[in-house]
This record gives structure tokens, sequence and C-alpha cells, in this order.
């Protein structure tokens, strides 16, 4: 299957781990990975923040840069939610735009659910022996709907031991530019995540997606609770004697 990489801006410009993992993880199980240069932002910012006409132009670069492949896969539950939930709505209006659009949100997967939906894959290999704990992204959750995929896929990876993280489906605050615009309310969310993260004495957090990890990350380190944070990408793209 010939698969692009839906890096994602933030994968891209600051955690870029992520991608790599998710690369190696397909790699792992034949898919023939390619990463499309011409790819861009996603446009969600925008979208969310109400420039939906300075959105089009993010759009149309992606369907340009996507329009080839079989799959494309991202390990971002909230710009994958952006592509199949947003990119029609920007698109109004242009109809060669909507019809791209059309044909491409609905083959761009978050890594979970192409693992588990297209691949028919939980076991990908890995091997991690640390105590982990999972934060549901709210975007992958409520948008996406992709349940319990990430769990079952954690689940089968060798040595780890998956704690439960108490109230899960509770937002960590981040939001984009919501941390920016409202502040105290952003912290006081995560410092309840973090709360609860410390609870399950898991030596890593992990999660879907980069930003919400950023978030909880910067505050579990500021309290200085030794609990690392990584992407879901890396833990499954851990083998043994590579220990991340």
């Amino acid at each position: 299957m010939r698969v692009a990489l839906f890096a994602t801006c933030l994968g891209d410009a600051m955690f870029p781990a992520a991608p790599k993992a998710t690369v190696q993880i397909l790699e792992r199980l034949g898919c023939e990975v390619e990463f499309p240069a011409a790819q861009t932002c996603c446009g969600q910012m925008h979208t969310n923040t109400g420039y939906r006409k300075q959105a089009v132009s993010s759009v149309r670069t992606f369907v340009d840069a996507f329009a080839d492949y079989d799959a494309v896969v991202a390990p971002s539950g909230s710009c994958v939610a952006s592509v199949r939930h947003q990119h029609a709505m920007v698109a109004e209006g242009d109809r060669r735009l909507s019809r791209a659009v059309a044909r491409i949100a609905p083959q761009v997967h978050e890594l979970s659910e192409f693992l588990v939906d297209v691949l028919g894959v939980t076991d990908v290999g890995a091997y991690f022996p640390h105590r982990v704990t999972y934060h549901p992204t709210c975007h992958s959750a409520r948008l996406l709907r992709v349940g319990d995929r990430p769990l079952r896929l954690l689940r089968a990876v060798r040595s780890l031991e998956l704690a439960e993280l108490p109230a899960a489906e509770q937002c960590c605050g981040f939001g984009g530019t919501f941390a920016l615009k409202n502040p105290d309310v952003s912290v006081a969310m995560g410092a309840d995540k973090a709360r609860h993260v410390r609870e399950t004495d898991a030596e890593v957090l992990c999660a879907g997606d980069s930003s919400c990890l950023m978030h909880i990350g910067g505050l579990l380190s500021r309290q200085r609770s030794g609990i690392r944070v990584m992407h879901l990408a890396e833990i499954l793209a851990s083998t043994e004697g590579i220990d991340r």
C-alpha cells in the first residue's frame, strides 16, 4: 500500500519524533511510505479562530499534495479531524476544491485507526518495558471516535504495563489558541489532568496528539514529577534493544 505521511506542522517544527516513529511503524508493517514535500499546515488554526477564507490556500495545498496516494496517515487526531470535518466547510463555494476534498478526506487517517481498521493490526511488534497511562485527546475521542483503538495497540505491546487514567475523558485544557486566549482556565484544566496522571504512578504519559502532550508535559515538568510524555507512535515504534 502506498501511504503518504502527513507530518503536521507541529510535528515537523517541534516534535519530529512522532512522524518519524509513524514511518518506522508503517514500513515495519510493509507499507510504502512517502513524504510529500509540498505539504504545509492543514489550516485548523485559521479555521478554529474564525479565519475561514484565509484557510482556503492551506486546504488547496493539502489536496494537491496528497492527491495521488492510497492513504494518508498522521500522528495527530486533531489535524485529521480538521481535514475530515472542516475542509469541506472551508471549500464551500469552490466546486473544484470541494470535489477534491470529498475525494481525499475519507482517505486521511489518524495512526491508531489506520493500524486497526485499515491494516487490521493491533500487535505491531513493539516492546516497551514501562508503566504507561493513556490520555484520549478531545478531537480523537469526540470527532474521530477512535474509541479503544489506541488502548488495544498499547495492550499488545510486550512488557508494557498499562495504568488506567482517572477522569480520562476530561479535556487537558490546551485547545490550541484556547490556551492563549484563556490561559488561567487552560492551566487549571491542565493541572487537573497532571494530578490524575501522577495518581497512576506511571513512568510515561502517552497520547495521540503532540499538542496535548506539550501542554500536560510542561506542567508535569514544572512539578518535577519525573513522568515522561511520549506520543503513541514512539511507543509503538519501540522494539527490544531500542528503549526510547
